[in-house]
């Protein structure tokens, strides 16, 4: 059984854990460039961390600049087997409150010119999406969020859709009215095709999404101040660390989950048709199923 190694992806302080030992920064070198910033590694409890500031340390990078692809190459160079994504995110519910947690299970994408595969380009592959988010990794979450949540002011929220839009505008209020009518629960910049590209590359992804204000949609008496809102953002990264920490022993020490085996008849193109070069490249997603 290969080593549990769990990735977290968010904000640039989510690393700071007093608990985490033997911490290192790691430079990765990826086929598709660099990914946002260099990846810093531990032990919590026992268990091998890889995080990952995804706009980079210092918030540098926007939503539509990101390196979705070197960022997710450089989780399965290191070995990652589950993500962890914290995700920053604007309510479109009225029950889901400034504060408040969600365990999404589905995602629309609104996204435009992210380059969302890893194949293309000689190499033809479909994986199944229908269902996103682990399942284990979501229900583990869920527990964690709840543990962390008992007798405190915020909801941790199981299950709801999370629709992504490109930015790095925030939404009109009649684009914000529309995904509403679309039954959608919470909206955020980042998380495809970060979810897709975990598939293609066989890890498992699931999102806790911590909301910071209404969308523009919500017409309150009064307007929320960034003040308030950068208040929220700084007791969210608070308890998404709490979050982690709370997790990391209860994720399974085995890998099976729907992500295993994504690739597994998904691949179309002919192993004869792979150019070695091709094979080197993608060597981390492909070398268990054709060597690299």
């Amino acid at each position: 059984m290969s080593e549990r190694v769990i990735g977290v992806i968010g904000g640039s302080g989510i690393y700071e854990m007093d608990a985490l030992e033997n911490v290192e920064e790691v430079a990765v070198e990826t086929p598709f460039g660099p990914p946002s910033d260099q990846y810093i590694t531990g032990t919590l409890d026992g268990v091998k961390m890889v995080f990952l500031a995804r706009h980079g340390r210092g918030h540098r990078i926007l939503p539509h600049e990101i390196n979705y692809r070197a960022n997710i190459f450089g989780m399965k160079t290191l070995g990652v087997q589950w993500i962890i994504s914290l995700s920053a995110v604007g309510s479109m519910r009225e029950d889901i409150r400034p504060g408040d947690m969600v365990v999404v299970d589905q995602f629309i994408d609104r996204t435009n010119g992210r380059d969302s595969t890893f194949f293309g380009d000689g190499i033809a592959a479909h994986v199944s999406f229908g269902d996103p988010v682990s399942p284990i990794l979501a229900d583990v979450l869920y527990r964690a969020a709840s543990e962390v949540a008992e007798g405190q002011d915020f909801t941790v929220h199981r299950g709801g859709t999370y629709i992504v839009m490109n930015g790095p505008q925030f939404s009109t209020r009649a684009e914000s009215n529309i995904y509403r009518s679309w039954g959608v629960d919470v909206i955020g910049m980042t998380n495809m095709p970060e979810a897709k590209l975990a598939r293609e590359a066989e890890i498992s992804y699931a999102t806790v999404a911590l909301a910071t204000d209404y969308d523009c949609w919500h017409e309150s008496e009064e307007e929320v101040s960034v003040e308030a809102v950068i208040a929220v953002v700084k007791k969210n990264a608070q308890r998404a660390r709490r979050v982690v920490a709370r997790a990391v022993d209860k994720v399974p020490a085995e890998h099976t989950c729907i992500a295993t085996n994504a690739l597994d008849n998904a691949i179309l193109t002919a192993p004869n048709h792979i150019s070695a070069e091709k094979r080197q490249k993608l060597g981390a997603l492909l070398g268990r199923y054709f060597g690299s």
